[in-house]
């Protein structure tokens, strides 16, 4: 059944340095309307530990934080919202945990994405905003624990890198003891230049028009510049020197006095405008636009594409298809069972839109490690999907998906579901069953269609009935479901098939 859109949507951005939530109301012609942005100055990057977790003060502020952002979306429809953590949860040893609380808090699920999807949701963002231009544009977006950098035009990215530095990371490195020197700032921005260059031959000019930054650390460097009346509009490398040259004079993070210069951004500023220095020196960058538009707004941008049926993830599955010449076809045809046994059990297993799309995905993908290897090609074919750069998707919907892909045939492993997130599992294993049964009814690949197979499911029971005289004529299915029972035995799920 379809869903009603909803009217209003909203996305929160759980950055390494602030914590940020735009609501905004969704018209019939899918323009937004922005209602309300709330953030704070969370620094959960800051809150890392020599052994890579969170520390519990930060996370009480975190929590605290998400309590009241809670409040704001508690009357939000699921797929209305969308959370995600980048790099700081993305490293944290202790992030699930923080997430399971989090979720709570937020009454939504929160998404940890890769620094590349990272990327593409932030294009995406300044794609929509009005300091861009026609042709080809890089963007530079510099959080608390990384920078991206990307280059594309309109609303399409073309080289995504996301650079394990940030203002948090940088100011606590070289910083941490409030005192600026021009050694210290020195090694600051030879490090972020260290891990630029590599990337730098990505990024040459010749590939874009223009400079476009976003995000609070390029606002809030632009903002001080301009009131400072270092440069009139964006930023030029002379302004940026010219502030260099400013803070290592006053000389201690605590005492800056700036024009425009905010007291939660002070902490995280020689961090951040080193590691600017170090992008614009590395990529020659003359003169950069700033952008109002970053993460957030690609969010909702994003959301809005899904609620409109206008899912990159198809775009993204389609072009996996074809780039590891999967037998689409064939594919086509296992998703189509998938879904008809789906939509038998969708209520009974309580499985919801979301998890339908995540099946039928994995139905499209579950040979794509045949271009490596026929023996054990589930294997090959999890490995991918796990560690692909797939657009889109999350880290934890790519978890999903390889695990489906791994366990869609001869052993269930059930042990690898229990190390998705808390929500997937139960759900995952019972979209695997679904697709070990659609997977095995093409196992022989025949040229007709699937049967017209009835399920019903009562728990880890799974009884399946088959049209009169289909499995005396297909004898072959018939071993494979007796081989099953036992798989599915494995992962304590009781099989049940009998003729209608």
């Amino acid at each position: 059944m379809q869903q009603d859109k909803p009217d209003v949507v909203a996305a929160i951005d759980l950055g390494s340095n602030s914590f940020h939530m735009i609501v905004a109301r969704l018209d019939e012609t899918g323009t937004l309307k922005v209602l309300d942005r709330l953030r704070e100055s969370v620094r959960l990057g800051g809150g890392l530990t020599k052994k890579g977790k969170i520390d519990k003060k930060t996370r009480k502020r975190a929590l605290d934080c998400l309590e009241r952002f809670g409040q704001r979306i508690s009357d939000l429809p699921r797929g209305s919202v969308r959370v995600v953590g980048t790099n700081t949860l993305r490293v944290a040893k202790n992030s699930r945990a923080f997430v399971q609380k989090a979720e709570h808090m937020l009454g939504h699920e929160i998404e940890i994405i890769s620094g590349q999807e990272e990327a593409r949701i932030i294009f995406l963002g300044v794609a929509h905003g009005r300091a861009t231009r026609n042709g080809k544009r890089l963007v530079v977006d510099i959080g608390g624990g990384s920078t991206e950098l990307i280059v594309g035009e309109g609303a399409i990215s073309e080289i995504r890198e996301s650079l394990h530095i940030g203002c948090v990371s940088a100011s606590r490195d070289y910083f941490e003891d409030d005192k600026i020197t021009e050694k210290r700032m020195e090694k600051a921005e030879m490090a972020a230049r260290l891990t630029i260059y590599p990337h730098a031959h990505e990024f040459h000019k010749s590939d874009w028009q223009e400079a476009v930054g976003c995000s609070g650390t390029i606002k809030a460097i632009r903002n001080i510049a301009q009131a400072e009346g270092w440069c009139d509009s964006g930023l030029t490398l002379d302004a940026l020197y010219e502030m260099r040259a400013a803070i290592i004079k006053q000389g201690d993070i605590r005492s800056l006095n700036l024009a425009e210069m905010k007291e939660d951004r002070k902490p995280v500023l020689p961090g951040g405008l080193a590691v600017l220095i170090a992008v614009f020196e590395a990529l020659n960058i003359s003169h950069m636009r700033v952008s109002d538009l970053a993460l957030r707004e690609g969010l909702l941008y994003d959301l809005v594409g899904r609620i409109n049926r206008e899912d990159v993830r198809d775009a993204t599955v389609d072009s996996a298809l074809q780039r590891w010449s999967i037998d689409k076809s064939h594919a086509e045809a296992v998703a189509a069972t998938a879904l008809q046994l789906y939509s038998q059990v969708a209520d009974k297993w309580k499985l919801n839109t979301e998890r339908e799309n995540m099946l039928r995905w994995a139905a499209l993908l579950h040979e794509i490690g045949l271009q490596v290897a026929h023996s054990s090609f589930q294997k090959h074919g999890a490995y991918i999907l796990a560690n692909a750069d797939l657009p889109g998707f999350s880290r934890p919907e790519q978890e999903l998906l390889a695990t489906l892909v791994l366990n869609h045939r001869k052993k269930f492993r059930f042990d690898t579901f229990l190390d998705l997130v808390e929500t997937a599992q139960t759900a995952g294993s019972r979209l695997c069953v679904i697709l070990r049964l659609a997977a095995l009814l093409h196992r022989g690949r025949p040229s007709e269609s699937g049967p017209d197979v009835g399920i019903e499911v009562d728990g880890m029971e799974i009884k399946l009935s088959f049209p009169e005289g289909w499995l005396d004529d297909h004898p072959l299915t018939n071993v494979d479901l007796k081989r099953e029972k036992g798989y599915l035995k494995q992962a304590d799920y009781r099989l049940v098939y009998q003729k209608a």
